[in-house]
């Protein structure tokens, strides 16, 4: 009987011990500490560290400016003398405030004006316009009754547009026929004006997935004759968009851009003005979406080539057109990488300058370096070679580039290097981070685990506390935002990281990772997320999180939580509805809960159209009875991007579900992760369900 009772004393003192070891967490000595390193850790504590560098105009010189201990320091570099000057500090800019209150700005379905607008030809003879609904030609200058109406069949509900272009020759007009819709709109309260005690009603325009939306037909009239020529609409029915209307160099076509309703097919369409045949240069389709937010397009002087970026062989990549034949001449460059942006093609000397990002297997896949390439596909050369994530700014002439670059765990850099052969000229700035350290600041560590399919590697970020201590045990918070269309972890050195810094500071360990769905490791990575938001990459994640802990013991797997804000609100919500056995407490600010409620061109594009059930499927709504878990809710009424009542209505399922959960709303507050008060109930939040601790009281604290 001794030993067992004895066996029982150890035991309870052994369960004891993860409590001890978190007694000292989430006190006000931590509270105090977290909100001191907003200071201790800002940005102008990291001296010689070269920001706002610009170039001056078509000349070799540029400016740029540090931080010292104590002012700001202005320096202006000569590159072709390599001389360094200090120079006074710019004039400062007086802003006027706005007058009377200052609106929201909202995002919208923008209707063409159907209000005349007259747009004079190239030769300055002729002006056209919009009048009746339709299109009027006029002489420049003479009376307005010689005017003459080109057309007769524009209606209140199919106009022509005012959106006129003149062909270069000024014979001939482009414009469309616009066929209008009808608008939603969605309304918020301002409930707490601060001048002016009554609420005010705001308004705004805001298609969702599903709705109708305008078509456009493109028609030429040729002035000379009045004759006038309509595309069939074979080649771009069901438009999302149709845009991008420019003329060729020799007044025969009018070449726009084609995004088909569903994001399958993207086009580049060519009109005669001759003819009104229409006719394809360029064709993308995919089974699940054409990244269309991601394509660059260069049209060469001479009308007879183009440069255009696709992923149609999973990476994204340029190609070059023949645009008479719409045949690709080359795929300009390749391989299991991806080009970021295009910084300019150089057509007199036949070469492109561009970022790109994977292209070196021995370091993290997503850091950027810049590099030029011919026309022709040879003479591929790296102009950044550190390793690091690089940020370049070329001059006028693309002589030389100012390089900055840096990773989370290593200080800034900035080098001038000639962009010819990418040779190091000078080193401008080389950052000291003393005195960030000397209070007390730690890098994130870079961390690696494979992904769902035991093969991909998935990368991330591990925040731990300063006075972290490895004998203790520490509850796990993930930072998500896995919205489709980019990745977001960070790769570039930031001295306070306000999604982790101070969070990690209350006695966690906060972690960041990009799971498969997110951009920039293959166009088959991304499309996991297809019709499938919830999804989130979850599986990558829990794997990630797993093979963290399993090699640092002291990140406890059994108390897990998740933040997130917009998409990583909807996807912080969905973990403890769809995996609440590993996510064990969510705070969630302004997710778009259903995709349905959320505005069109996000949400269709990664969950198709028309609207099915795989919407429901990946609506929190739909799966609120499944909350086990604890939730705070956060949304701010006037937030312009989610509509807040995405929010308000999985509160409603939750309630109708029999659920406990937490809701704050911020009256006034736009979109959001909740501002300062929703920082402080967030870390009361996870204080008080993941360190089973009591918050210190607000009032205690000096923020």
């Amino acid at each position: 009987m001794k030993n067992i009772v004895s066996s029982r004393y150890l035991l309870a003192f052994c369960c004891l011990i993860p409590a001890l070891a978190c007694s000292a967490q989430g006190k006000l000595e931590d509270y105090q500490r977290a909100y001191s390193l907003t200071e201790k850790w800002s940005a102008n504590k990291v001296t010689h560290w070269a920001h706002g560098v610009a170039w001056k105009d078509s000349t070799h010189t540029f400016t740029y400016w540090t931080d010292s201990a104590d002012v700001r320091l202005y320096f202006e570099y000569d590159a072709d003398r390599g001389t360094c000057t200090k120079v006074a500090p710019p004039p400062q800019q007086m802003h006027k405030p706005p007058f009377g209150r200052q609106r929201q700005r909202h995002w919208m379905e923008v209707d063409e004006e159907k209000d005349p607008f007259p747009v004079v030809s190239p030769d300055g003879k002729t002006e056209a316009y919009i009048e009746g609904h339709n299109v009027v030609l006029h002489p420049v200058g003479k009376p307005y009754r010689e005017k003459r109406v080109l057309s007769q069949d524009g209606t209140i509900g199919c106009y022509y547009s005012n959106q006129i272009i003149w062909s270069p020759d000024s014979r001939y007009i482009f414009v469309c026929k616009r066929r209008p819709v009808e608008k939603r709109y969605v309304y918020y309260v301002e409930s707490s004006p601060h001048d002016q005690l009554q609420p005010i009603l705001h308004k705004q325009e805001y298609a969702k997935p599903g709705d109708e939306l305008p078509q456009k037909t493109p028609v030429i009239f040729d002035t000379q004759t009045g004759e006038r020529r309509e595309a069939s609409l074979l080649l771009c029915a069901n438009q999302y968009e149709l845009g991008t209307f420019e003329w060729t160099p020799d007044s025969r076509e009018v070449t726009m851009e084609y995004n088909e309703r569903g994001h399958k097919v993207y086009r580049v369409l060519a009109m005669s003005a001759a003819t009104g045949d229409m006719r394809t240069i360029v064709e993308e389709t995919a089974a699940t979406f054409v990244n269309y937010t991601r394509h660059f397009r260069h049209d060469f002087a001479d009308g007879s080539r183009l440069i255009w970026m696709s992923e149609r062989d999973n990476w994204n990549h340029l190609y070059l057109y023949d645009t008479a034949t719409g045949k690709v001449i080359r795929q300009i460059t390749r391989g299991a990488w991806c080009v970021r942006e295009v910084q300019r093609v150089d057509e007199k000397a036949g070469v492109i300058y561009f970022s790109a990002s994977g292209m070196n297997p021995k370091e993290d896949p997503y850091l950027t370096h810049y590099y030029r390439i011919g026309i022709d596909g040879k003479g591929l050369t790296c102009l950044t070679p550190e390793e690091g994530q690089h940020e370049a700014v070329f001059s006028k002439d693309f002589a030389y580039l100012v390089d900055t670059y840096s990773m989370v765990n290593q200080a800034p850099v900035t080098v001038l290097r000639s962009t010819s052969d990418g040779k190091l000229t000078a080193t401008i700035e080389k950052a000291d981070i003393s005195a960030l350290t000397a209070n007390g600041w730690n890098a994130p560590e870079v961390f690696v685990a494979k992904g769902r399919d035991g093969k991909t590697d998935i990368w991330g970020i591990i925040q731990r506390p300063t006075n972290f201590d490895p004998k203790r045990s520490y509850p796990i918070i993930e930072y998500i935002y896995s919205g489709p269309g980019s990745a977001y972890t960070p790769k570039s050195f930031i001295p306070y990281n306000w999604n982790m810094s101070s969070l990690a500071e209350l006695g966690f360990i906060v972690v960041q990772m990009d799971g498969m769905g997110t951009s920039w490791r293959g166009k088959k990575f991304e499309e996991t997320c297809y019709k499938n938001l919830k999804d989130a990459g979850f599986p990558d994640r829990m794997l990630w999180i797993k093979a963290a802990a399993k090699k640092y013991p002291y990140m406890d797997i059994d108390r897990v939580g998740i933040f997130g804000a917009s998409a990583g609100g909807q996807e912080s919500t969905a973990a403890v509805l769809l995996h609440g056995d590993f996510y064990k407490a969510a705070y969630s600010s302004c997710g778009c809960h259903d995709n349905r409620m959320d505005k069109i061109w996000w949400n269709e594009q990664w969950m198709g159209y028309p609207v099915d059930s795989s919407y429901v499927e990946s609506s929190n709504v739909y799966h609120a009875d499944k909350l086990t878990r604890p939730l705070m809710l956060v949304v701010g009424e006037l937030d312009d991007n989610v509509d807040p009542s995405s929010t308000y209505q999985l509160v409603d399922a939750l309630i109708r579900a029999n659920k406990d959960f937490e809701l704050v709303v911020l009256p006034g507050v736009n979109h959001t992760m909740g501002d300062r008060y929703g920082e402080h109930k967030r870390y009361d939040f996870f204080v008080r369900h993941l360190l089973n601790t009591t918050p210190p009281r607000w009032e205690e604290l000096k923020k």
